[in-house]
């Protein structure tokens, strides 16, 4: 798949594009290919009359099948998306090769009769059927518009008696179109769990999560068509957006710009790989389509183009704050400005006398309810509030900062007035109801919403009450697990200060995905139900398809990014990390963790290990931060109230009064912190 880039494209990718993370044990746990064109690296099964299957493996010769209905399922090693060619030799020069090509991303849907499901949701599972080969002796390349976004297994059948000879079979590799060298990481993440079964499990899930976001990163024509392909088919040859290459939500489907996905998987992209540019791309499609009478933004972007979402439209304004704030593109800012406070104010014209947004367009993450004057899409607001208070002052709308403050604030106080629940102890959907459900409770936590300390201990208590053996089962989307919100549920845990609840959920779900053999076992999936099956939303939407599920959504990678913001403890806090934040989450168990990541300034990195000191635990820190910036160290909060002796490259201080910031200069720092 050949793609020109302009000369303004190519400088702004080297604007946005960090340099590369160091080497280390974590390269092992990549799951990037090391090449655009791959090849099987297995044999999962075979059936009828097939000679020499195991040849095909690294292309290392031939085999044939001899009779209908003969196959061969071939094993990629882990998910990949692109375009199949091999070679097709029959007994005579004259014959016609007769096969079918059927793929799957789960080895449960192995089968010669009809891949995994993409167009279209069905309860028979085989809505896209098999994609069939008519073709004489020599090379075939697989259609453009029949592409494959998303696989693992590949099924080659044959449909006729006549032998057919098969080699050279390859997967050219569609996703990441604009990078030559997909490993080449601008972060990494490194810690060993002692405790768990898999003591590599962390460092697993965070390259798991930055490999799904990249097998998410598509050329820009690759979209789903809508309307969709009829049965027995596919077809990706849909326009995404205003540019490529672009971010969507999963690999195999949807294929289109999802913003509230986004709000995972972008952060994930940002300490991963900097890849930013099709966040930008996908960023811009949607300030693109705003309508320019009422500041509504679209659900999703093209082909799709679903409208009528309160909460997604809120996701591309806090996904403007986050691009922004990791890459610092000022003219993109200034851009979109326009089209960005039309959208904000489309929001605030939703906040009535009851001084709450009443939610209109009731479009979600598939939650059931969200209408009227409900907690999660207000929770959102005020996420939406707060950043767009920050971003204001980045174009210097002092005036508009201002306003945006004293609305948020005013939120806030109506959120806890109306939803607090006391006698949960939890947040509410509505003021009339008795459920408190995952995703308002966990963004109060999250966005600050909680008033105090105890308050979000008590929210983060109130969430493992959902809680089953693979995770939280939220009540806004019962015998459900869904990795979207549960992403942003971890991140409530460690803010709330409670390490080890949050490294428990991580096991439980992610240790799910990543170990079952449902899944692909490479990328991470869309959601599962509450047994873990992969009939995920079955009553909700998807027709009781679990053939249908992707494998590889991007709005799953939430640990990605929770590793390396509260595990390793560090943040950006102003654009591309001129100013920054180091405060490890310490008490999960692990005796140390190292990694970091690159922005457009440069290297920001940190290695932490715990070990036992004079009279407690001592925390030893190595700072690596691009000169010029400035930051924070924050002292756990595990360390106690009292005095606390720290040596900062040598020097011996002690913090009294209740301080807890040591302010460090950008530069390599060696820091120790002791009870």
């Amino acid at each position: 798949m050949h793609l020109a880039y302009s000369g303004a494209l190519i400088l702004l990718c080297a604007h946005l594009v960090s340099g590369t993370a160091p080497k280390g044990p974590w390269d092992a746990f990549n799951l990037a290919p090391t090449s655009k064109t791959v090849y099987p690296t297995a044999i999962h099964s075979t059936a009828g009359s097939v000679k020499d299957s195991d040849l095909l493996v690294g292309n290392k010769g031939r085999a044939t099948l001899s009779a209908n209905n003969s196959w061969i399922a071939l094993d990629f090693g882990v998910e990949v998306g692109g375009l199949i060619s091999m070679n097709l030799q029959t007994a005579a020069s004259s014959t016609t090769a007769s096969i079918s090509l059927s793929f799957t991303e789960s080895p449960t849907f192995i089968r010669p009769t009809a891949s995994d499901d993409s167009s279209f949701p069905s309860e028979n599972t085989t809505y896209d059927g098999v994609l069939r080969v008519s073709s004489s002796s020599g090379h075939w390349v697989q259609p453009s518009a029949t592409l494959r976004g998303g696989f693992r297994y590949l099924t080659i059948v044959s449909n006729s008696n006549s032998a057919v000879t098969i080699f050279n079979i390859s997967c050219a590799i569609s996703f990441m179109p604009h990078v030559e060298d997909m490993r080449a990481y601008s972060g990494y993440f490194f810690a060993e769990d002692p405790g768990f079964h898999d003591k590599d499990f962390l460092t697993k899930v965070w390259y798991s999560g930055a490999y799904t976001i990249q097998t998410n990163t598509v050329p820009l024509a690759t979209g789903r068509k809508v309307p969709f392909a009829p049965a027995g088919s596919w077809a990706n040859n849909g326009v995404l957006g205003v540019a490529g290459p672009i971010i969507v939500d999963g690999a195999k489907r949807d294929r289109a710009v999802w913003p509230g996905d986004m709000g995972i998987a972008v952060p994930a992209q940002f300490v991963s790989t900097f890849d930013l540019l099709p966040t930008r791309n996908a960023l811009s499609t949607m300030f693109a389509a705003i309508n320019p009478k009422t500041g509504a933004l679209p659900e999703s972007g093209p082909p799709l183009s679903q409208q009528g979402s309160d909460t997604y439209h809120a996701w591309t304004l806090i996904g403007a704050y986050n691009y922004y704030l990791y890459s610092g593109d000022t003219p993109w800012l200034q851009n979109v400005w326009s089209n960005y406070t039309k959208a904000v104010a489309f929001l605030e014209g939703k906040v009535d006398n009851t001084g709450l947004m009443d939610v209109t367009g009731l479009r979600d993450w598939a939650r059931l309810g969200g209408g009227g004057y409900n907690a999660e899409g207000n929770a959102i607001l005020y996420k939406v509030l707060t950043t767009a208070t920050e971003l204001s002052t980045y174009v210097n709308q002092t005036t508009l900062s201002s306003a945006w403050a004293r609305n948020a604030t005013a939120l806030k106080q109506k959120f806890n007035d109306v939803f607090w629940l006391p006698s949960a102890q939890m947040y509410r959907d509505n003021a009339t109801t008795t459920m408190c459900p995952q995703d308002a409770n966990a963004f109060a936590v999250l966005y600050n919403l909680t008033t105090s300390k105890d308050q979000a201990n008590m929210v983060s208590e109130g969430l493992t009450r959902n809680w089953n053996a693979l995770g939280s089962v939220p009540p806004e989307l019962p015998d459900t697990i869904s990795p979207f919100i549960s992403g942003f549920e971890v991140q409530a845990h460690f803010e709330a200060g409670n390490d080890a609840r949050a490294f428990d959920l991580m096991k439980r779900t992610w240790g799910y995905m990543l170990y079952t053999n449902l899944s692909v076992q490479s990328t991470l999936l869309e959601g599962f139900t509450a047994n873990g099956s992969l009939a995920y939303r079955y009553y909700r939407g998807y027709n009781n398809d679990p053939a249908y599920t992707s494998h590889s959504h991007g709005w799953s990678a939430g640990p990605t990014s929770a590793l390396t913001f509260y595990v390793l403890g560090l943040t950006v806090t102003s654009p591309k990390g001129a100013t920054w934040a180091v405060k490890p989450h310490i008490d999960g168990g692990i005796p140390s963790a190292e990694g970091g990541f690159g922005t457009g300034l440069g290297w920001f990195g940190v290695n932490w290990t715990l070990a036992p000191g004079g009279l407690g635990r001592e925390l030893q820190l190595e700072i690596d931060t691009p000169v010029g910036t400035s930051g924070v160290v924050t002292v756990p909060g595990s360390f106690g109230e009292g005095d606390i002796a720290v040596v900062v490259d040598g020097v011996k201080s002690i913090l009294q009064g209740g301080k807890r910031d040591i302010a460090l200069g950008g530069g390599k720092h060696a820091v120790t912190i002791a009870e």
